[in-house]
């Protein structure tokens, strides 16, 4: 579903991505893991559409990224690390943009998966309220549900679990599990790594652009050869190894 193919991002002298090679199947969650500044949100991004790469090409369902932008973008759902919304919307008009942007304002698929996402995360009786009102963890459950609603063939998701509570996590893991089982293939870039090791199918770890380690928790632990070590173990020594 998703296919990176030798992907470059360079500025100026610096090698943000270095000819990465990533391919992500339908129904598959994959994690994105590397330490700061290994170019884990430039891939994102790329992927996404917001950043053009240097060399290299993707494609998504089928669709080029950059030769067929529009196509591309209509099958994703993209949840950034940052999320940004018009502040001076309330959360029910910024989702009604949305599903106007995707074409879906009066699907009645699309607005009953709507209220089932909105009562989940328990934002229902805020529709009404200004998105300026709302908490930080707030609005990353109002950007999920945005990046869901269209029912997307992938979803690229960025530190997904910034600002959500204990109650908040465990909903947001049990939903893109739920999401990958319908089909979707799921893409998710995190520092938690207890989240990668319950929700991810495979995960590749980042580090100076080009990924060091790729493959299920059961082959990154033959990796370091070991059959207890957790992720984070697994991480640090693979990062350390190559540092």
């Amino acid at each position: 579903m998703i296919h990176i193919d030798s992907i470059t991002k360079i500025y100026g002298s610096t090698i943000a991505v270095d000819k990465l090679d990533l391919h992500v199947e339908k129904g598959e969650c994959f994690g994105l893991l590397g330490p700061n500044g290994a170019g884990k949100t430039t891939t994102l991004k790329m992927l996404a559409g917001l950043l053009a790469p240097t060399f290299g090409s993707m494609t998504i369902g089928g669709y080029d990224v950059q030769r067929q932008p529009v196509e591309a973008k209509r099958i994703i759902g993209f949840v950034p690390d940052k999320p940004f919304i018009y502040e001076k919307l309330t959360g029910g008009e910024f989702l009604e943009f949305i599903k106007d942007l995707y074409g879906y304002s009066n699907d009645g698929e699309a607005s009953a998966k709507q209220e089932r996402l909105l009562q989940m995360f328990l934002l229902t009786d805020w529709l009404d309220e200004l998105v300026e009102t709302y908490s930080h963890g707030m609005r990353q459950k109002l950007i999920i549900t945005a990046a869901l609603i269209h029912n997307p063939k992938a979803i690229i998701i960025d530190e997904q679990m910034v600002g959500l509570d204990a109650k908040g996590m465990r909903q947001v893991k049990e939903l893109f599990r739920e999401v990958a089982k319908t089909g979707t293939a799921v893409l998710l870039s995190t520092h938690t790594m207890a989240v990668a090791e319950e929700v991810c199918d495979r995960i590749a770890i980042l580090n100076k652009g080009k990924i060091i380690a790729i493959g299920t928790m059961e082959q990154l632990r033959r990796m370091v050869d070991s059959d207890m070590k957790n992720l984070e173990s697994i991480f640090l020594q693979l990062t350390e190894n190559v540092e």
